[in-house]
């Protein structure tokens, strides 16, 4: 498989029968939205296989086939909007899309998971940086799957906010 970067700056040309198969975990944030116009990007250039994800996690103390309706209803309107979008952006190119709604104990092992299982060529997900024992953080699920998917890995990392501009100045001064 070719390179993302290089699909995405659209350097490379392919086949109609060559096809990409990505995996988009969702968060239900304001990130997700920019991701998803580097997902319909990427398509228009080369067909693809996109599977949405979003993954409920279950509390330790919970079974993890746990009812938790609030979770999957929010899940479920996450990935119903993303795949609207998606599908509205490609104009009826001919990639397909399909959505996924996983409970895991931990996000990161379950889309790890989700990437073998689906032979997937690329993971795009997005960060945000935040604050965790006084220091910044693009959290624990981007890192493990950082660390141990199979495939590429792109992240759209979101604009730091306000709080954590302000406190990075401060430490350079």
């Amino acid at each position: 498989m070719s390179g993302i970067r290089q699909v995405l700056r659209g350097q490379l040309h392919f086949s109609k029968e060559e096809r990409n198969r990505l995996l988009v975990p969702l968060t239900g944030s304001e990130t997700d939205s920019q991701l998803l116009k580097y997902v319909a990007r990427i398509a228009h250039r080369k067909n693809s296989d996109i599977t949405l994800i979003y993954v409920v996690e279950v509390d330790q103390e919970l079974p993890l086939d746990a009812e938790l309706p609030k979770e999957v209803m929010r899940g479920e309107h996450v990935l119903g909007n993303a795949r609207d979008l998606v599908k509205k952006s490609l104009d009826g190119r001919s990639s397909y899309v399909s959505t996924d709604l996983l409970q895991a104990r931990s996000a990161g092992p379950a889309i790890v998971d989700e990437a073998v299982q689906d032979e997937v060529d690329a993971i795009l997900m997005g960060a945000k940086v935040h604050k965790r024992f006084g220091k910044r953080t693009i959290g624990e699920t981007v890192d493990y799957v950082m660390r141990n998917a199979p495939c590429e890995v792109v992240i759209l990392r979101s604009a730091m906010s306000d709080v954590l501009l302000r406190e990075l100045e401060m430490e350079m001064e």
